[in-house]
């Protein structure tokens, strides 16, 4: 599907900062703020597919590269 691009740390983190924000939706349920926390699915859907489509755009990775 797409190139792997995000190595372990900056998919962790990626992770992370999804489910802190998408927690922020369901514990602050009336505030007014409450669905720019929907923005967490990016980085957790790029964690959890290790690819992030603007890396590849802008030719970045930091997935470590296996030398044979």
């Amino acid at each position: 599907m797409f190139a792997k691009n995000i190595g372990s740390i900056d998919r962790m983190l990626r992770i992370v900062a999804g489910l802190v924000l998408l927690s922020l939706f369901f514990i602050f349920p009336d505030a007014s703020w409450r669905y720019v926390t929907l923005i967490g699915v990016v980085p957790l859907l790029t964690g959890l597919l290790s690819s992030c489509p603007l890396y590849s755009l802008f030719g970045i990775s930091t997935c470590p590269v296996h030398k044979a």
